[in-house]
């Protein structure tokens, strides 16, 4: 098909907004506009909007794939002059105004937003993917959800110690948000879930560690929420190690401050760099790979050309601080292009000068980790909220952002069934897992059948 499908023939001669990636930062900018005097097409690898600061509940079984994404065709099936092109653009062509995509094929834009996001960095030992798998898409998150229910399956049926030792053994790298949420939710998965099903292996001997090369959790946030977060998570059983770089990770485990660590499952959540799109765009780049934005978030040199969201490296010209990589940073910057854009084609349509462009402020409307049942740390408007109420707030904010009715109720009522009876809805092992078990199945049920 062609990358870029054709408007109605009442729209074919307003100018063309291509918008690459349906995440937060898309998804707004399409919204925003709505009214204004443009065509628009967002493209998108996947056909769905994904709300990514739920994955590792898809990854630890509270919540299904269904209940944190929507179908993006969906969302604008009302909006006249919103396109959607299902393809994977590759580079960006400034010279000719033209995107180049997987296949080789070209397509034009008069406007360019790119907010295609950013994947896992592994700080230059990208053999370790295959290995410790990060959780940037939904089909990670499963993957990693076979893991680790392979991972209780195996000890169930085990004989010998030191492999039973590495199925229940799970380490997650990287202390900041996902790493905190997932590693709460692992061992809270093992000891109130998965415990009741089982009759060999105790689950709640289940071993979680939380690796961290700084200081201490959480950096973005706080001190005391940091320190809120670590007792949290001690107390629920969870292994802390700080100050604790990983050096090698194998076939089976990893090796963090020079101690070899066996475990069947690894999860990497160290660190994210930019979608490689922005080095296409011949301009300076930051260390994490993220375009160095002028303060309207346009390209130095390319007044039509933005990149938002993950992408973007961007100062805030009020705190002059680095704007970090969540949700309502991408979802401000979208707002301010959005409004540059409508202003800008409104002008030229009626032959008038442009109005001067704003500088992007920043606001920060605060932070938030969720470490398990009734347990959260949260900085909002100054406050620092810790334990139930911090909890609550979480899920009222996370409810508010999901896209569709649909999946607010649905996922209200899984957490509140989890809740309520201690369990996890979504145990399910979906494509291929792979099996670390030492003792031959054959040869452990004859064993059961003779005793």
């Amino acid at each position: 098909m062609d990358p870029v499908p054709a408007h109605p023939a009442s729209l074919r001669d307003l100018p063309l907004v291509v918008v690459v990636g349906g995440g937060f930062g898309g998804i707004r900018l399409v919204q925003r506009l709505a009214n204004a005097p443009v065509r628009v097409v967002l493209i998108d690898r996947s056909n769905h909007h994904l709300f990514q600061p739920l994955l590792y509940q898809v990854a630890t079984s509270v919540l299904t794939e269904s209940e944190i994404a929507y179908p993006i065709r969906r969302i604008f099936r009302s909006q006249a002059n919103a396109l959607v092109g299902l393809g994977e653009v590759r580079a960006v062509d400034r010279a000719d105004r033209s995107l180049v995509f997987a296949d080789g094929t070209r397509a034009p834009y008069d406007w360019l937003v790119l907010a295609a996001g950013a994947v896992s960095s592994y700080f230059g030992k990208d053999g370790w993917s295959g290995l410790a798998p990060g959780m940037k898409t939904l089909n990670e998150a499963t993957a990693i959800r076979a893991r680790v229910l392979q991972a209780f399956e195996d000890a169930e049926a085990e004989t010998d110690p030191r492999a039973l030792r590495a199925h229940l053994t799970f380490v997650i790298v990287g202390g900041g948000a996902t790493g905190v949420e997932l590693a709460g939710a692992i061992r809270e998965l093992a000891v109130e879930a998965m415990a009741p099903d089982f009759r060999r292996v105790r689950t709640e001997s289940t071993r979680v560690v939380l690796v961290e090369a700084g200081e201490r959790l959480l950096s973005s946030m706080g001190e005391a929420s940091s320190e809120a977060a670590r007792k949290a998570l001690q107390a629920i059983g969870v292994e802390i190690r700080l100050k604790s770089m990983v050096t090698d990770v194998f076939d089976g485990g990893v090796v963090v401050a020079g101690e070899r660590i066996e475990a069947d499952t690894v999860v990497w959540a160290a660190g994210v760099s930019a979608s490689p799109l922005g080095e296409t765009l011949g301009t300076e780049l930051d260390s994490a790979g993220r375009v160095k934005v002028l303060p309207d978030c346009s390209v130095p040199g390319t007044p039509k050309v933005f990149v938002i969201g993950d992408m973007a490296s961007q100062t805030c010209a009020k705190s002059g601080h680095q704007v970090p990589g969540v949700a309502p940073g991408a979802i401000q910057m979208a707002e301010m292009v959005a409004g540059i854009i409508a202003a800008e084609t409104k002008a030229e349509q009626r032959g008038k000068t442009p109005p001067p462009r704003p500088t992007f402020r920043y606001k920060d409307k605060g932070t938030m980790a969720t470490i398990g049942r009734a347990r959260a740390v949260a900085e909002v408007s100054g406050l620092q909220l810790h334990g139930l109420s911090a909890w609550l707030a979480w899920l009222l904010v996370h409810l508010v952002l999901l896209v569709g009715f649909r999946n607010r109720l649905f996922v209200l009522l899984s957490w509140a069934f989890a809740y309520l009876a201690y369990s996890k809805g979504a145990r399910l092992i979906t494509g291929q897992s792979r099996s670390r078990l030492k003792t031959p199945i054959g040869e452990e049920m004859q064993r059961l059948a003779r005793a």
